[in-house]
């Protein structure tokens, strides 16, 4: 290969890439955690470089040239492979120290992390921890983080998985606001009443059909993209919320819906890249996670 024909700098590549992939400087700038003026520098050289206009301005929006739309599959491989040879770094450490970044629901993130961390600093204090904290999933492959805690399985085969509980979900309410419905009684009653919604709808209205709850979309006048949204507004009143029993049995606020009602089985997954787990640091975690989880 003749080197002296590569006339890029690497990090421009990237800048140009997380910018064309968010849609906007200060996206990108956010994401890549730069400020939005030496982001906009480096794009900038990149094109000079180039001698290519890659983005044509349109207010505070940025749309790729047919140049920039060209160059940006080039560039895209360029960063699957940087995170290749990332993940592949990172999987040589036997280090018991540094960082892990963990990714996990909001819910499960403020009531079941902080205990089994709080363990984990006190038996391993060389390792840092970062909490991606999301509802919806965080790509493993591109080392956005390196263990989630999932509610779904995976049968990637770039994935290493590990089933470490299931919990039993329930329907909560405010005592004041069964009292608005007369207090049901039976699944029947149920029909009448209003939920509480979050963002997978259509699985959660799947489930309580099949436990004989018949409700459609209609029951659900309000709806959350956040799973601890959803249920400060169940706690205040707002509906009917579906919650783990560990979670919901110990909230004053609220009691079970039909406490003999079948629960909803929640089951709980770890994951990490199969790269990563031949870290020592990663390999450690993940077991640490999974023996406190099954508890």
């Amino acid at each position: 290969m003749n080197w002296r024909t590569v006339k890029f700098d690497w990090n421009r590549a990237r800048a140009f890439l997380v910018t064309a992939e968010e849609g906007s400087l200060s996206a990108a700038a956010r994401a890549l955690g730069m400020n939005q003026p030496t982001l906009s520098r480096q794009v900038d050289a990149l094109e000079k470089e180039l001698g290519l206009v890659l983005f044509e301005r349109a207010g505070r929006g940025l749309f790729l040239t047919p140049s920039g739309v060209e160059l940006l599959d080039h560039v895209r491989s360029m960063g699957e492979a940087a995170s290749r040879v990332s993940l592949s770094a990172s999987g040589q450490s036997q280090a018991i120290e540094g960082v892990i970044t963990i990714t996990a629901s909001e819910v499960y993130s403020a009531y079941l992390l902080p205990d089994i961390l709080i363990k984990l600093h006190k038996a391993h204090p060389g390792i840092e921890v970062e909490i991606v904290v999301s509802d919806s999933p965080i790509d493993l492959r591109r080392r956005d983080a390196d263990i989630a805690i999932r509610n779904f399985s995976s049968t990637h085969p770039d994935l290493i998985v590990r089933k470490v509980r299931e919990d039993n979900a329930y329907l909560y309410a405010t005592e004041t606001y069964l009292r608005t419905i007369g207090h049901p009684a039976a699944l029947a009653d149920l029909s009448r009443a209003e939920f509480v919604g979050i963002h997978q709808m259509d699985e959660l209205i799947k489930a309580l059909n099949a436990l004989g709850v018949c409700v459609t979309k209609r029951n659900f006048p309000i709806i959350c993209s956040s799973h601890f949204v959803h249920w400060e507004f169940t706690k205040r009143g707002a509906g009917i919320g579906v919650i783990t029993a560990n979670i919901g049995d110990a909230e004053p606020l609220v009691r079970r819906v039909l406490p003999d009602m079948a629960p909803i089985v929640v089951p709980t997954w770890l994951a990490t890249h199969r790269e990563v787990n031949t870290s020592k640091r990663v390999r450690t975690v993940f077991d640490f996670l999974a023996a406190e989880l099954s508890r």
